[in-house]
């Protein structure tokens, strides 16, 4: 008896790895690193009513690399989270689901949060070391 040719499950067909994969688990982990990172400026903001001994405790770590490489990812995820949102909004109105659109959009997400969080590096005077 000749088997007969029947769909797979999804979870046996061979899937192709694309770039809106990516960016949907991104957007996830920077919707958790800004609910985490929102514990972190609470406790900043602790600090800061604590007095001034407190608050300079708190610059120091935030001047420290540690600090930077946090608050630098937290501005990434910011951004990143903030115009992938403002994508999904665009999908919402219909536009943007073509294939050269959601990639485009994508690059465009990924470029705009880099180019985004470099610029609030240079503008924001009172981080810097």
């Amino acid at each position: 008896m000749p088997a007969r040719a029947r769909p797979l499950s999804p979870h046996l067909q061979v899937y192709r790895w694309q770039i809106s994969n990516s960016l949907s688990i991104l957007h996830r982990l920077t919707g958790v690193a800004l609910s985490v990172g929102l514990v972190g400026l609470v406790v900043w903001l602790a600090a800061l009513a604590a007095g001034p001994a407190r608050y300079a405790g708190a610059m120091r770590g935030l001047r420290g690399p540690a600090g930077m490489v946090v608050l630098t990812g937290f501005g990434f995820a910011f951004f990143y989270h903030l115009l992938n949102g403002i994508r999904h909004l665009v999908w919402d109105t219909g536009r943007g689901f073509e294939r050269r659109g959601r990639r485009a959009g994508g690059w465009a997400v990924l470029i705009g949060a880099c180019l985004l969080t470099a610029v609030a590096w240079i503008v924001a005077p009172g981080i810097r070391p």
